[in-house]
């Protein structure tokens, strides 16, 4: 966004828009879908995870191939790695 010109006021309030309606988000579906069977939450899950991988594969990873080039799989895998990790900590 700073590439395209967007000042730090506009990033930085974008950027604090989505973390508040993640938030909001995060507690509303812990609310609702909570209480339900795991294998509704793990649908759920499924189906959100899913969406973060297609979010990536569309849009970050491209640009990150052009900076990294073939390093980016090799992060790529490091970071799911990480994240297993921490997901089992």
């Amino acid at each position: 966004m700073r590439r395209a010109g967007r000042g730090k006021a506009y990033v930085f309030g974008v950027w604090g828009v989505i973390a508040l309606a993640s938030t909001v988000a995060a507690v509303l579906g812990y609310a609702v879908v909570g209480g339900m069977s795991t294998a509704v939450v793990a649908a759920v899950t499924a189906v959100a995870a899913g969406a973060i991988l297609a979010m990536i594969a569309d849009t970050m990873i491209p640009e990150a191939f052009e900076n990294a080039h073939l390093a980016i799989g090799l992060i790529t895998v490091c970071g799911f790695l990480v994240s297993f990790a921490l997901s089992h900590a």
